[in-house]
Protein backbone atom coordinates (compact mmCIF):
# COMPACT_ATOMS: atom_id res chain seq x y z
CA UNK A 1 0.00 0.00 0.00
CA UNK A 2 1.55 3.15 -1.18
CA UNK A 3 1.04 5.99 1.13
CA UNK A 4 0.12 9.40 -0.61
CA UNK A 5 2.72 12.10 0.45
CA UNK A 6 1.32 15.83 -0.69
CA UNK A 7 4.54 18.69 -0.48
CA UNK A 8 4.05 21.78 1.53
CA UNK A 9 5.61 24.19 -0.56
CA UNK A 10 7.04 27.34 0.69
CA UNK A 11 4.64 29.49 0.54
CA UNK A 12 2.01 27.26 2.12
CA UNK A 13 4.02 27.20 5.06
CA UNK A 14 4.65 30.65 5.06
CA UNK A 15 0.65 30.77 5.52
CA UNK A 16 0.94 28.52 8.65
CA UNK A 17 3.45 30.13 10.24
CA UNK A 18 1.61 33.12 9.81
CA UNK A 19 -1.91 31.94 10.69
CA UNK A 20 -0.06 30.52 13.78
CA UNK A 21 1.27 34.05 14.60
CA UNK A 22 -1.86 35.59 14.92
CA UNK A 23 -3.85 32.84 16.61
CA UNK A 24 -1.56 33.55 19.46
CA UNK A 25 -1.18 37.03 19.24
CA UNK A 26 -2.46 39.39 22.06
CA UNK A 27 -2.16 43.49 21.38
CA UNK A 28 0.21 45.25 24.22
CA UNK A 29 -2.42 47.78 25.18
CA UNK A 30 -4.82 44.85 26.38
CA UNK A 31 -2.53 43.09 27.84
CA UNK A 32 -1.26 45.91 29.63
CA UNK A 33 -4.78 46.50 31.13
CA UNK A 34 -5.10 42.85 32.65
CA UNK A 35 -1.71 43.53 34.05
CA UNK A 36 -3.42 46.50 35.61
CA UNK A 37 -5.84 44.67 36.96
CA UNK A 38 -3.47 41.90 37.89
CA UNK A 39 -1.76 44.39 40.23
CA UNK A 40 -4.41 45.90 41.95
CA UNK A 41 -5.73 42.36 42.85
CA UNK A 42 -8.76 43.12 40.59
CA UNK A 43 -8.81 40.98 37.97
CA UNK A 44 -12.04 39.01 37.11
CA UNK A 45 -12.57 35.56 36.58
CA UNK A 46 -15.22 32.93 35.91
CA UNK A 47 -15.63 30.56 39.04
CA UNK A 48 -17.25 27.35 39.52
CA UNK A 49 -20.62 27.04 41.30
CA UNK A 50 -20.53 25.80 44.41
CA UNK A 51 -22.53 24.43 47.42
CA UNK A 52 -21.43 26.93 50.06
CA UNK A 53 -24.60 28.60 51.53
CA UNK A 54 -25.93 31.04 49.46
CA UNK A 55 -25.73 34.72 50.17
CA UNK A 56 -24.15 36.03 46.90
CA UNK A 57 -27.09 34.80 44.66
CA UNK A 58 -29.90 37.19 43.09
CA UNK A 59 -32.44 34.44 43.83
CA UNK A 60 -34.12 36.17 46.49
CA UNK A 61 -37.16 34.09 46.87
CA UNK A 62 -35.37 30.50 45.61
CA UNK A 63 -37.68 30.38 42.26
CA UNK A 64 -34.74 29.18 39.80
CA UNK A 65 -34.73 26.32 41.96
CA UNK A 66 -38.68 25.28 42.55
CA UNK A 67 -39.12 21.81 41.46
CA UNK A 68 -43.20 23.25 41.03
CA UNK A 69 -42.16 26.17 38.40
CA UNK A 70 -40.05 23.68 36.80
CA UNK A 71 -42.51 21.20 36.30
CA UNK A 72 -45.63 23.37 36.10
CA UNK A 73 -44.17 25.07 33.08
CA UNK A 74 -43.13 22.26 31.38
CA UNK A 75 -46.43 20.81 32.20
CA UNK A 76 -47.82 23.83 30.20
CA UNK A 77 -45.93 23.49 27.54
CA UNK A 78 -46.97 19.58 26.84
CA UNK A 79 -50.80 20.56 27.72
CA UNK A 80 -50.24 23.68 24.49
CA UNK A 81 -48.43 21.30 22.25
CA UNK A 82 -45.90 24.15 22.54
CA UNK A 83 -42.95 21.75 21.07
CA UNK A 84 -40.24 24.76 20.20
CA UNK A 85 -37.18 24.07 21.30
CA UNK A 86 -35.98 27.98 19.82
CA UNK A 87 -37.68 31.13 18.97
CA UNK A 88 -36.11 30.61 15.26
CA UNK A 89 -35.07 34.63 14.74
CA UNK A 90 -35.96 37.83 15.66
CA UNK A 91 -39.45 39.13 17.30
CA UNK A 92 -39.71 41.22 13.86
CA UNK A 93 -38.93 38.07 11.77
CA UNK A 94 -40.08 34.63 12.59
CA UNK A 95 -39.62 34.76 16.39
CA UNK A 96 -42.42 36.37 18.07
CA UNK A 97 -44.27 33.06 19.22
CA UNK A 98 -48.02 33.34 20.44
CA UNK A 99 -46.37 33.04 24.57
CA UNK A 100 -45.15 36.37 24.08
CA UNK A 101 -48.85 38.22 23.62
CA UNK A 102 -49.59 36.17 26.77
CA UNK A 103 -46.45 37.17 28.53
CA UNK A 104 -46.90 40.74 27.83
CA UNK A 105 -50.68 40.25 28.77
CA UNK A 106 -50.13 39.29 32.15
CA UNK A 107 -46.99 42.07 32.93
CA UNK A 108 -49.31 44.83 31.75
CA UNK A 109 -52.33 43.72 34.53
CA UNK A 110 -49.56 42.78 36.77
CA UNK A 111 -48.16 45.86 36.95
CA UNK A 112 -50.58 48.47 35.75
CA UNK A 113 -49.62 49.47 33.19
CA UNK A 114 -51.03 50.63 29.41
CA UNK A 115 -48.44 48.22 27.61
CA UNK A 116 -45.50 46.27 28.16
CA UNK A 117 -42.20 45.07 25.78
CA UNK A 118 -39.90 41.97 26.73
CA UNK A 119 -36.95 41.66 25.88
CA UNK A 120 -33.94 39.33 26.35
CA UNK A 121 -32.24 40.74 29.30
CA UNK A 122 -32.44 43.27 31.80
CA UNK A 123 -28.64 44.91 29.67
CA UNK A 124 -30.61 44.04 26.32
CA UNK A 125 -33.28 46.54 27.45
CA UNK A 126 -31.32 49.14 29.33
CA UNK A 127 -28.87 49.48 26.33
CA UNK A 128 -32.16 49.34 23.83
CA UNK A 129 -33.98 52.11 25.64
CA UNK A 130 -31.52 54.73 26.56
CA UNK A 131 -29.35 54.44 22.80
CA UNK A 132 -32.81 54.80 21.20
CA UNK A 133 -35.03 56.99 22.88
CA UNK A 134 -33.25 60.32 24.36
CA UNK A 135 -32.84 62.21 21.31
CA UNK A 136 -30.02 64.39 20.04
CA UNK A 137 -30.73 67.77 22.35
CA UNK A 138 -32.26 65.87 25.14
CA UNK A 139 -30.72 65.94 28.64
CA UNK A 140 -30.22 62.82 30.57
CA UNK A 141 -29.86 62.88 34.06
CA UNK A 142 -28.60 59.95 35.94
CA UNK A 143 -27.57 58.40 39.77
CA UNK A 144 -24.06 58.41 39.63
CA UNK A 145 -24.30 54.92 40.58
CA UNK A 146 -26.96 53.49 38.48
CA UNK A 147 -26.10 50.29 36.58
CA UNK A 148 -23.53 49.77 33.99
CA UNK A 149 -26.07 48.79 31.57
CA UNK A 150 -27.98 52.27 31.88
CA UNK A 151 -24.40 53.80 31.15
CA UNK A 152 -23.78 51.89 28.23
CA UNK A 153 -26.64 52.91 26.94
CA UNK A 154 -26.17 56.27 27.61
CA UNK A 155 -23.06 56.35 25.79
CA UNK A 156 -24.01 55.07 23.01
CA UNK A 157 -27.18 57.90 22.58
CA UNK A 158 -26.76 61.36 21.26
CA UNK A 159 -28.39 63.31 24.15
CA UNK A 160 -26.17 64.60 26.64
CA UNK A 161 -25.91 63.42 30.02
CA UNK A 162 -25.47 64.54 33.43
CA UNK A 163 -25.00 62.51 36.93
CA UNK A 164 -26.19 63.91 40.08
CA UNK A 165 -25.05 62.62 43.29
CA UNK A 166 -25.93 59.74 44.91
CA UNK A 167 -29.84 59.48 46.14
CA UNK A 168 -29.58 63.30 46.65
CA UNK A 169 -33.08 64.89 45.63
CA UNK A 170 -31.36 68.41 46.25
CA UNK A 171 -28.73 67.55 43.88
CA UNK A 172 -30.89 66.47 41.19
CA UNK A 173 -33.19 69.61 41.76
CA UNK A 174 -29.96 72.00 41.02
CA UNK A 175 -28.70 70.02 38.38
CA UNK A 176 -32.37 70.10 36.71
CA UNK A 177 -32.44 73.86 36.92
CA UNK A 178 -29.59 74.36 35.32
CA UNK A 179 -30.87 72.77 32.18
CA UNK A 180 -34.83 73.06 32.28
CA UNK A 181 -35.63 76.30 30.84
CA UNK A 182 -33.27 75.72 28.03
CA UNK A 183 -34.53 72.52 27.34
CA UNK A 184 -37.65 72.95 27.52
CA UNK A 185 -37.60 76.32 25.20
CA UNK A 186 -36.21 74.10 22.68
CA UNK A 187 -38.64 71.77 22.47
CA UNK A 188 -36.19 68.91 23.73
CA UNK A 189 -36.50 66.24 27.02
CA UNK A 190 -35.48 65.92 30.27
CA UNK A 191 -34.87 62.58 30.85
CA UNK A 192 -34.53 61.33 34.71
CA UNK A 193 -33.16 58.02 35.75
CA UNK A 194 -32.56 56.04 38.93
CA UNK A 195 -32.83 52.64 40.18
CA UNK A 196 -35.82 51.58 43.24
CA UNK A 197 -32.83 49.25 44.44
CA UNK A 198 -29.31 49.92 43.71
CA UNK A 199 -27.58 46.77 43.12
CA UNK A 200 -24.44 47.44 44.59
CA UNK A 201 -25.79 49.38 47.67
CA UNK A 202 -29.26 47.68 48.56
CA UNK A 203 -30.35 50.83 48.97
CA UNK A 204 -33.54 53.35 47.55
CA UNK A 205 -33.91 56.70 46.60
CA UNK A 206 -36.94 58.55 47.70
CA UNK A 207 -38.87 57.71 44.75
CA UNK A 208 -42.01 60.41 45.38
CA UNK A 209 -39.84 63.06 45.94
CA UNK A 210 -37.96 62.19 42.93
CA UNK A 211 -41.46 61.94 41.08
CA UNK A 212 -42.64 65.09 42.06
CA UNK A 213 -39.92 66.86 40.85
CA UNK A 214 -40.38 65.27 37.68
CA UNK A 215 -43.72 66.37 37.06
CA UNK A 216 -42.97 69.98 38.55
CA UNK A 217 -40.35 70.37 35.51
CA UNK A 218 -41.82 68.32 33.11
CA UNK A 219 -39.11 65.58 32.70
CA UNK A 220 -39.44 61.84 32.02
CA UNK A 221 -38.66 59.64 34.89
CA UNK A 222 -37.22 55.96 34.27
CA UNK A 223 -37.38 53.40 37.28
CA UNK A 224 -34.87 50.10 37.11
CA UNK A 225 -36.92 48.52 39.36
CA UNK A 226 -34.62 44.97 38.87
CA UNK A 227 -34.01 44.18 42.34
CA UNK A 228 -37.02 45.73 43.62
CA UNK A 229 -39.31 42.88 41.89
CA UNK A 230 -40.80 40.35 43.63
CA UNK A 231 -39.36 42.01 47.01
CA UNK A 232 -41.73 44.90 47.99
CA UNK A 233 -45.53 45.29 47.20
CA UNK A 234 -48.55 43.58 48.31
CA UNK A 235 -47.79 40.88 45.85
CA UNK A 236 -44.17 41.48 44.91
CA UNK A 237 -44.57 44.02 42.21
CA UNK A 238 -41.61 46.20 42.79
CA UNK A 239 -41.43 49.63 44.88
CA UNK A 240 -43.07 51.78 42.37
CA UNK A 241 -46.58 50.39 42.60
CA UNK A 242 -46.13 49.69 46.56
CA UNK A 243 -45.97 53.92 46.40
CA UNK A 244 -48.62 53.96 43.51
CA UNK A 245 -46.41 56.05 41.14
CA UNK A 246 -47.08 53.84 38.37
CA UNK A 247 -48.92 56.56 36.65
CA UNK A 248 -46.45 59.07 37.03
CA UNK A 249 -43.43 56.79 35.73
CA UNK A 250 -42.50 57.39 31.78
CA UNK A 251 -40.98 53.99 31.96
CA UNK A 252 -40.20 51.15 34.09
CA UNK A 253 -37.96 47.90 33.28
CA UNK A 254 -38.32 45.09 35.18
CA UNK A 255 -36.07 41.80 35.01
CA UNK A 256 -36.98 38.24 35.23
CA UNK A 257 -33.13 36.38 36.31
CA UNK A 258 -33.20 37.78 40.38
CA UNK A 259 -36.74 36.85 42.23
CA UNK A 260 -38.32 35.83 39.64
CA UNK A 261 -35.65 32.92 38.81
CA UNK A 262 -35.86 32.59 35.36
CA UNK A 263 -34.66 34.93 32.39
CA UNK A 264 -35.80 37.76 30.16
CA UNK A 265 -37.29 41.49 30.92
CA UNK A 266 -39.62 44.16 30.08
CA UNK A 267 -39.99 47.87 29.58
CA UNK A 268 -43.74 48.54 30.86
CA UNK A 269 -44.92 52.27 29.72
CA UNK A 270 -47.46 53.72 27.41
CA UNK A 271 -48.21 52.13 23.58
CA UNK A 272 -46.68 54.50 22.05
CA UNK A 273 -43.48 53.82 24.09
CA UNK A 274 -43.66 50.35 22.33
CA UNK A 275 -44.45 50.52 19.22
CA UNK A 276 -41.34 53.18 19.15
CA UNK A 277 -39.15 50.38 20.42
CA UNK A 278 -40.60 48.15 17.83
CA UNK A 279 -39.35 50.21 15.27
CA UNK A 280 -35.86 52.04 16.54
CA UNK A 281 -34.41 49.65 19.65
CA UNK A 282 -31.58 48.03 17.70
CA UNK A 283 -31.27 45.76 20.56
CA UNK A 284 -34.84 44.14 20.08
CA UNK A 285 -34.60 44.10 16.17
CA UNK A 286 -31.50 42.48 15.86
CA UNK A 287 -31.65 39.72 18.37
CA UNK A 288 -32.95 36.47 18.27
CA UNK A 289 -36.32 36.04 20.48
CA UNK A 290 -36.58 34.19 23.73
CA UNK A 291 -37.79 30.55 23.08
CA UNK A 292 -40.97 29.10 23.58
CA UNK A 293 -39.81 27.97 27.55
CA UNK A 294 -38.29 30.68 28.56
CA UNK A 295 -41.53 32.96 27.88
CA UNK A 296 -43.54 29.82 29.56
CA UNK A 297 -41.43 30.04 32.55
CA UNK A 298 -42.00 33.44 32.92
CA UNK A 299 -45.60 32.80 33.04
CA UNK A 300 -45.74 30.23 35.49
CA UNK A 301 -43.23 32.49 37.98
CA UNK A 302 -45.91 35.39 37.80
CA UNK A 303 -48.58 32.75 38.72
CA UNK A 304 -46.36 31.59 41.69
CA UNK A 305 -45.57 35.11 42.82
CA UNK A 306 -49.03 35.28 43.39
CA UNK A 307 -49.45 32.91 45.92
CA UNK A 308 -46.27 32.05 47.08
CA UNK A 309 -45.37 32.91 51.24
CA UNK A 310 -41.74 33.23 50.38
CA UNK A 311 -42.00 37.07 50.23
CA UNK A 312 -42.92 37.11 53.41
CA UNK A 313 -40.11 34.71 54.78
CA UNK A 314 -37.78 36.85 52.58
CA UNK A 315 -38.98 40.13 54.37
CA UNK A 316 -38.32 38.25 57.68
CA UNK A 317 -35.26 37.17 56.62
CA UNK A 318 -34.12 41.06 56.21
CA UNK A 319 -34.80 42.44 59.44
CA UNK A 320 -33.65 39.65 61.53
CA UNK A 321 -30.56 39.91 59.57
CA UNK A 322 -30.58 44.09 60.65
CA UNK A 323 -31.19 43.08 64.03
CA UNK A 324 -28.12 40.78 64.02
CA UNK A 325 -26.02 44.17 62.72
CA UNK A 326 -27.36 45.71 65.76
CA UNK A 327 -26.91 43.00 68.01
CA UNK A 328 -23.17 42.92 67.00
CA UNK A 329 -22.31 46.50 66.67
CA UNK A 330 -21.38 46.55 62.89
CA UNK A 331 -23.85 49.48 62.08
CA UNK A 332 -21.10 51.41 60.90
CA UNK A 333 -20.00 49.19 58.55
CA UNK A 334 -22.97 48.56 56.82
CA UNK A 335 -25.12 51.07 53.97
CA UNK A 336 -28.75 51.33 55.07
CA UNK A 337 -31.14 49.06 53.31
CA UNK A 338 -34.30 47.52 53.84
CA UNK A 339 -33.81 45.29 50.74
CA UNK A 340 -32.39 41.99 50.10
CA UNK A 341 -29.42 43.35 49.36
CA UNK A 342 -26.98 44.47 52.38
CA UNK A 343 -23.30 45.65 51.91
CA UNK A 344 -20.74 45.83 54.24
CA UNK A 345 -18.03 48.43 53.61
CA UNK A 346 -14.21 47.09 53.59
CA UNK A 347 -12.13 49.54 51.61
CA UNK A 348 -9.53 47.81 49.66
CA UNK A 349 -9.31 44.49 46.94
CA UNK A 350 -7.14 42.45 48.88
CA UNK A 351 -8.51 43.21 52.59
CA UNK A 352 -12.26 42.18 51.19
CA UNK A 353 -11.12 39.42 49.04
CA UNK A 354 -9.24 38.17 52.18
CA UNK A 355 -12.77 38.68 54.61
CA UNK A 356 -14.46 36.55 51.45
CA UNK A 357 -12.36 33.82 51.71
CA UNK A 358 -12.89 33.57 55.35
CA UNK A 359 -16.12 33.42 55.28
CA UNK A 360 -16.12 30.93 52.51
CA UNK A 361 -13.92 28.39 54.62
CA UNK A 362 -16.65 28.94 57.30
CA UNK A 363 -19.25 27.51 54.55
CA UNK A 364 -20.85 31.10 53.62
CA UNK A 365 -20.88 31.97 49.71
CA UNK A 366 -20.88 35.89 50.20
CA UNK A 367 -18.84 37.92 47.49
CA UNK A 368 -16.85 40.72 47.39
CA UNK A 369 -17.14 43.94 45.38
CA UNK A 370 -14.45 45.47 44.08
CA UNK A 371 -12.80 48.79 42.57
CA UNK A 372 -13.69 49.21 39.65
CA UNK A 373 -17.27 47.88 39.71
CA UNK A 374 -17.26 50.27 42.86
CA UNK A 375 -15.39 53.01 43.80
CA UNK A 376 -12.10 52.70 45.08
CA UNK A 377 -12.08 52.98 48.71
CA UNK A 378 -15.90 51.45 48.57
CA UNK A 379 -15.29 48.01 48.01
CA UNK A 380 -17.72 46.19 50.02
CA UNK A 381 -19.05 42.73 51.07
CA UNK A 382 -22.14 42.05 49.18
CA UNK A 383 -24.51 39.84 51.25
CA UNK A 384 -27.62 38.60 49.12
CA UNK A 385 -30.89 37.51 51.68
CA UNK A 386 -33.02 34.63 50.37
CA UNK A 387 -36.18 33.36 51.62
CA UNK A 388 -34.03 29.78 52.31
CA UNK A 389 -31.52 31.33 54.39
CA UNK A 390 -32.24 30.30 57.48
CA UNK A 391 -31.78 32.31 60.93
CA UNK A 392 -29.41 29.85 62.39
CA UNK A 393 -27.39 30.72 58.90
CA UNK A 394 -27.67 34.54 59.23
CA UNK A 395 -26.63 34.83 62.88
CA UNK A 396 -23.61 32.84 62.33
CA UNK A 397 -22.71 34.67 59.70
CA UNK A 398 -22.52 37.88 60.68
CA UNK A 399 -19.93 36.74 63.95
CA UNK A 400 -16.76 37.80 62.03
Amino acid sequence: MKILVIPIHDNLKNQISLFTTFATMFPIKLQQKLDDRKENNALRKLVASNNLIDFSSNDYLGFSKSEVIFNTTHQFLVDNTIKENGATGSRLLSGNHTLYHKVEALLCKYHNSPSALVFNSGYNANVGFFSSVPQRGDVILYDEYIHASIRDGITMSHAKAYKFKHNDVDALKKIMLRHSKRVLESHHNIYIVTESVFSMDGDTPDLVAISQLSKKYNALLIIDEAHALGVFGNRGEGLIQHLNLEQDVFARIVTFGKALGCHGAAILGNEQLKQYLINFCRSLIYTTALSPHSLATILISYNELIKTKNREKLQQNIQFFKSQITKNKLEALFIESESAIQCCIVSGNDKVKAMSKQLRDKGFDVKAILSPTVPEGEERLRFCLHSYNTQEEISSLLKF
